[in-house]
Protein backbone atom coordinates (compact mmCIF):
# COMPACT_ATOMS: atom_id res chain seq x y z
CA UNK A 1 0.00 0.00 0.00
CA UNK A 2 1.36 3.49 -0.62
CA UNK A 3 1.63 6.63 1.60
CA UNK A 4 -1.34 7.58 0.19
CA UNK A 5 -3.67 4.78 0.73
CA UNK A 6 -2.03 4.71 4.15
CA UNK A 7 -3.06 7.90 5.10
CA UNK A 8 -6.30 7.61 3.48
CA UNK A 9 -6.74 4.39 5.58
CA UNK A 10 -5.60 6.30 8.80
CA UNK A 11 -8.29 9.43 8.58
CA UNK A 12 -11.06 7.07 7.50
CA UNK A 13 -10.63 5.11 10.68
CA UNK A 14 -10.07 8.61 12.75
CA UNK A 15 -13.36 9.57 11.35
CA UNK A 16 -15.23 6.34 12.10
CA UNK A 17 -13.60 4.99 15.29
CA UNK A 18 -16.75 5.52 17.29
CA UNK A 19 -17.72 2.39 15.10
CA UNK A 20 -14.97 0.03 16.45
CA UNK A 21 -15.16 1.47 19.89
CA UNK A 22 -19.40 0.02 19.88
CA UNK A 23 -18.79 -3.16 18.75
CA UNK A 24 -15.68 -3.71 20.75
CA UNK A 25 -17.35 -2.50 24.25
CA UNK A 26 -20.22 -4.64 23.13
CA UNK A 27 -18.26 -7.80 22.76
CA UNK A 28 -15.66 -7.42 25.25
CA UNK A 29 -15.70 -7.08 29.22
CA UNK A 30 -12.08 -6.68 29.73
CA UNK A 31 -9.97 -4.23 29.02
CA UNK A 32 -7.47 -6.74 27.40
CA UNK A 33 -9.86 -8.46 25.11
CA UNK A 34 -10.78 -5.10 24.26
CA UNK A 35 -7.40 -3.91 22.82
CA UNK A 36 -7.26 -7.59 21.00
CA UNK A 37 -10.36 -7.61 19.02
CA UNK A 38 -9.23 -3.89 18.29
CA UNK A 39 -6.26 -4.27 16.87
CA UNK A 40 -7.93 -7.56 15.33
CA UNK A 41 -10.65 -5.54 13.58
CA UNK A 42 -8.37 -3.26 12.23
CA UNK A 43 -5.95 -5.77 10.89
CA UNK A 44 -8.65 -6.95 8.80
CA UNK A 45 -10.00 -3.67 7.42
CA UNK A 46 -6.29 -2.88 6.17
CA UNK A 47 -6.08 -6.18 4.28
CA UNK A 48 -9.74 -6.20 2.73
CA UNK A 49 -9.32 -2.01 2.76
CA UNK A 50 -8.67 -2.79 -1.31
CA UNK A 51 -12.06 -4.51 -1.90
CA UNK A 52 -13.97 -1.32 -0.39
CA UNK A 53 -16.39 -0.43 -3.25
CA UNK A 54 -17.51 3.02 -2.71
CA UNK A 55 -20.55 2.54 -4.28
CA UNK A 56 -21.68 1.91 -0.51
CA UNK A 57 -21.60 3.74 2.81
CA UNK A 58 -17.77 2.95 4.29
CA UNK A 59 -19.62 2.83 7.92
CA UNK A 60 -21.46 -0.31 6.47
CA UNK A 61 -18.70 -1.94 4.96
CA UNK A 62 -16.82 -0.78 8.51
CA UNK A 63 -19.55 -2.06 10.93
CA UNK A 64 -19.87 -5.30 8.22
CA UNK A 65 -16.36 -6.13 9.32
CA UNK A 66 -16.20 -4.84 12.62
CA UNK A 67 -19.01 -7.35 13.51
CA UNK A 68 -18.46 -10.23 11.53
CA UNK A 69 -14.41 -10.01 12.68
CA UNK A 70 -15.97 -9.67 16.47
CA UNK A 71 -18.32 -12.78 16.03
CA UNK A 72 -15.73 -14.89 14.84
CA UNK A 73 -13.25 -13.90 17.37
CA UNK A 74 -15.14 -15.22 20.07
CA UNK A 75 -15.65 -18.31 18.08
CA UNK A 76 -12.29 -19.25 17.67
CA UNK A 77 -12.16 -19.50 21.23
CA UNK A 78 -14.47 -20.90 23.22
CA UNK A 79 -13.68 -20.01 26.47
CA UNK A 80 -14.69 -16.67 25.50
CA UNK A 81 -18.27 -17.54 25.41
CA UNK A 82 -18.35 -17.10 29.12
CA UNK A 83 -17.48 -13.79 28.47
CA UNK A 84 -20.91 -12.40 26.62
CA UNK A 85 -22.87 -14.17 29.28
CA UNK A 86 -22.70 -12.19 31.82
CA UNK A 87 -24.83 -10.77 34.54
CA UNK A 88 -26.17 -7.40 35.34
CA UNK A 89 -23.54 -6.90 37.59
CA UNK A 90 -20.25 -7.89 35.34
CA UNK A 91 -21.78 -6.01 32.08
CA UNK A 92 -20.02 -3.88 30.17
CA UNK A 93 -21.65 -0.57 30.30
CA UNK A 94 -22.45 0.05 26.33
CA UNK A 95 -23.67 3.54 27.53
CA UNK A 96 -19.68 4.66 27.44
CA UNK A 97 -20.06 5.17 24.26
CA UNK A 98 -22.51 7.61 24.06
CA UNK A 99 -21.33 9.53 27.49
CA UNK A 100 -23.50 12.27 26.95
CA UNK A 101 -26.63 10.60 27.51
CA UNK A 102 -26.46 9.20 31.04
CA UNK A 103 -29.74 8.17 32.05
CA UNK A 104 -31.00 5.05 34.01
CA UNK A 105 -33.02 3.76 31.55
CA UNK A 106 -30.60 4.20 28.64
CA UNK A 107 -28.04 2.01 31.13
CA UNK A 108 -30.44 -0.58 31.31
CA UNK A 109 -31.03 -0.67 27.76
CA UNK A 110 -27.82 -1.29 27.07
CA UNK A 111 -27.53 -3.67 29.50
CA UNK A 112 -30.29 -5.99 28.29
CA UNK A 113 -29.10 -5.12 24.87
CA UNK A 114 -25.58 -6.75 25.93
CA UNK A 115 -27.81 -9.95 26.94
CA UNK A 116 -28.90 -10.49 23.87
CA UNK A 117 -27.04 -13.91 21.31
CA UNK A 118 -24.55 -12.15 19.51
CA UNK A 119 -25.92 -11.63 16.01
CA UNK A 120 -29.08 -9.78 17.86
CA UNK A 121 -26.73 -7.47 19.58
CA UNK A 122 -25.34 -6.73 16.82
CA UNK A 123 -28.36 -6.11 14.76
CA UNK A 124 -29.51 -3.55 17.77
CA UNK A 125 -25.72 -2.06 17.59
CA UNK A 126 -26.77 -1.36 13.81
CA UNK A 127 -30.45 -0.25 14.58
CA UNK A 128 -29.43 2.37 17.31
CA UNK A 129 -26.92 3.56 14.69
CA UNK A 130 -30.60 3.78 12.43
CA UNK A 131 -29.31 2.03 9.93
CA UNK A 132 -31.72 1.27 7.77
CA UNK A 133 -32.98 -2.73 7.49
CA UNK A 134 -31.18 -3.39 4.33
CA UNK A 135 -28.19 -1.47 5.11
CA UNK A 136 -28.37 -4.52 8.28
CA UNK A 137 -29.42 -7.04 6.17
CA UNK A 138 -26.66 -6.31 3.90
CA UNK A 139 -23.74 -5.76 6.98
CA UNK A 140 -25.40 -8.84 8.44
CA UNK A 141 -25.69 -11.43 5.56
CA UNK A 142 -29.77 -11.50 6.64
CA UNK A 143 -32.63 -11.11 4.10
CA UNK A 144 -34.08 -7.23 4.77
CA UNK A 145 -37.41 -9.45 6.09
CA UNK A 146 -35.22 -11.38 8.79
CA UNK A 147 -33.87 -8.30 10.21
CA UNK A 148 -37.49 -6.56 10.26
CA UNK A 149 -38.96 -9.86 12.55
CA UNK A 150 -35.99 -10.06 14.89
CA UNK A 151 -35.79 -6.41 15.81
CA UNK A 152 -40.01 -6.35 16.26
CA UNK A 153 -38.94 -9.68 18.51
CA UNK A 154 -35.95 -8.27 20.19
CA UNK A 155 -38.10 -4.95 20.69
CA UNK A 156 -40.43 -7.25 22.39
CA UNK A 157 -38.22 -8.62 24.90
CA UNK A 158 -36.72 -5.10 25.73
CA UNK A 159 -40.42 -3.98 26.32
CA UNK A 160 -40.76 -6.93 28.71
CA UNK A 161 -37.36 -6.79 30.46
CA UNK A 162 -38.31 -3.02 31.04
CA UNK A 163 -41.76 -3.54 32.30
CA UNK A 164 -40.48 -6.55 34.85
Amino acid sequence: MNKAKEIEFSLLMNQHNGIIYKVVNSYCQHQDDRQDLAQEILTTMWLAIDNYNNEFKFSTWMYRIALNVAISYYRKDSKRQDKISLDNEQMINIVDIAEEDKSEDIRQLYRFIGQLNKLNKAIMILYLESESYESIANSLGLSKTNVSTRIGRIKATLTNQFQE
